[in-house]
């Protein structure tokens, strides 16, 4: 039998060495490297660009079209068109992100055994192990979702999905990934296996279907709506998970087309429904959620963001990790940026990005239209890292969408913006976002001491539920009925008070 020969492919700048069969795909290579595939290794984007320092990579007609001919000369290469054919090194982003877990203390009764608290989020998720009797986190695990190989935003992976049946693929990588966190927790905390009663799932809508194996094709299309939003159990031994067979692990309800249940898990840890004053929660993403009202009535509905906030269809987009700009401030009329892991700047991300369009604003280089105010078509931040026109627009959708949600759900409850007493930002970009800069651009008219970074919300509401039982008859049960889930795109205003947010603020009108 002839033997497969293998090639070595060295990483800088962190001199990782990996070995691999000749004709391995770049991609099954480099995900678990931290290489992104925002499009799902089609070609369709760049998000994936590796520079070929040593050896060589095939050229095809995607490359050529997305890299243009001084990126293809000087080693530029798309790594989901490419393929394993010699010796390589070559150049990638150190992907070195932080990801949010939570370690807020909460009210519980206890109940014994041990449980799981998972956020399984569309590029990110975090387990937690807790001693159910006394709440404490025994571990944590957190890593990148094995899915994003397969497109780094949830309609990717829908499309995936469905048009090539791979949703048995997608739910037993998915699967096998959290068992495995589960079971590096237990090693690590020395921990009994069989003491593990209770496993909460917390997820958008789409993570909730793929996890479940349950048809996303509703989801592909309008009115974005799937029967099966609601709570799923399961037992360990029927995901074939190395647990007491009978434990149980349960994913959270939906409250309604792209509003999961990591929303559910979020209103749960900020006690929304508990308060006679108005607030509200933002969840700010691709598919931007946002919840508002109170102990009488609340309301949810997601709006499409787009990715900007995550730094994806942002020209040098990236996302928070080493050699992203995170922050932009003006001192003595210059910029001063902030870069993740005291590295040479390599890319914006989302934060960044609000920052900078908002220093831009001040410095009256970017109009209120969002046009730079010189004609210029960009602007150097910290070099090689550069703003475009085009960002600053992905930037103002992004935020005229979240602007718009939150005022047609408000006036809903027969409310105005001055009436939100508490505005929570859950997620990873609500605790890092700049809540000056966040004003400033438009995006949350409110004075900044009523706005509260929240942290993971998601996972700690999935730790609440570890304490509510197994049924939906729960607290967080009540709660989801409690929901009211408005679909925005059938509300006649939602393209009339869109459009109108697209601008930003005068500088007069932020400083009254």
């Amino acid at each position: 039998m002839e033997q497969v020969k293998t090639h070595r492919i060295v990483l800088q700048p962190t001199q990782v060495e990996l070995t691999a069969p000749a004709g391995t795909p770049l991609r099954d290579l480099l995900f678990e490297q931290g290489v992104e595939f925002p499009c799902g290794g089609r070609g369709r984007c760049r998000g994936c660009r590796i520079r070929v320092r040593e050896g060589s990579a095939e050229l095809n007609d995607a490359q050529r079209e997305r890299l243009s001919e001084e990126e293809l000369r000087n080693g530029w290469r798309l790594a989901c068109q490419c393929s394993l054919a010699g010796n390589l090194v070559v150049e990638l982003r150190q992907w070195d992100a932080a990801i949010l877990a939570d370690d807020s203390p909460f009210v519980f009764e206890p109940r014994p055994g041990l449980g799981v608290a998972v956020d399984l989020g569309t590029t990110t998720l975090v387990a937690q192990l807790l001693d159910l009797t006394t709440g404490h986190v025994l571990a944590v695990r957190t890593a990148l979702n094995v899915q994003a190989r397969y497109g780094a935003d949830i309609m990717s992976r829908v499309e995936y999905a469905t048009a090539g049946d791979h949703l048995p693929e997608l739910a037993d990588l998915i699967r096998r990934q959290i068992a495995s966190l589960i079971d590096q927790m237990i090693f690590s905390s020395k921990s009994v296996r069989a003491e593990i009663r209770d496993v909460v799932l917390v997820g958008n809508t789409v993570m909730h279907h793929l996890f479940c194996g349950l048809d996303v094709e509703p989801l592909s299309h309008y009115p974005f709506e799937s029967p099966h939003a609601g709570l799923q159990q399961f037992r360990a031994s029927a995901l074939a998970w190395n647990l007491d067979p009978q434990a149980t692990i349960r994913f959270l309800p939906c409250l309604g087309g792209f509003v999961g249940s990591d929303v559910l898990a979020g209103v749960l840890a900020t006690r929304l429904s508990e308060s006679e004053e108005i607030g509200g929660l933002i969840d700010l993403g691709t598919n931007g959620e946002i919840v508002v009202g109170n102990n009488s009535r609340l309301l949810c509905a997601s709006t499409a963001a787009g990715p900007a906030f995550e730094g994806a269809r942002i020209s040098m987009g990236m996302r928070a990790a080493t050699g992203a700009i995170s922050q932009v401030v003006v001192e003595r009329q210059q910029l001063v940026c902030h870069v993740l892991g005291n590295a040479a700047p390599q890319g914006l991300c989302g934060s960044g990005l609000v920052d900078a369009v908002a220093a831009g604003l001040d410095l009256q280089l970017i109009d209120p239209s969002g046009r730079f105010s010189n004609g210029r078509k960009e602007w150097t931040l910290a070099t090689p890292v550069v703003l475009t026109q085009s960002d600053i627009r992905e930037l103002q959708l992004a935020k005229g969408a979240i602007a718009a949600g939150l005022s047609l759900l408000l006036g809903r409850l027969g409310a105005g913006i001055n009436d939100v007493k508490k505005l929570y930002l859950a997620g990873a970009f609500g605790n890092y976002i700049s809540r000056a800069s966040a004003r400033r651009i438009g995006l949350i008219d409110m004075p900044i001491d009523q706005v509260s970074p929240a942290g993971n919300t998601a996972l700690l509401g999935a730790k609440l539920a570890l304490f509510s039982g197994d049924d939906e008859g729960g607290s967080y049960g009540r709660l989801r009925r409690k929901i009211e889930h408005v679909a925005l795109k059938s509300d006649a205003k939602f393209q009339e008070v869109f459009v109108d947010g697209l601008a930003f603020p005068q500088l007069s009108e932020v400083q009254s």
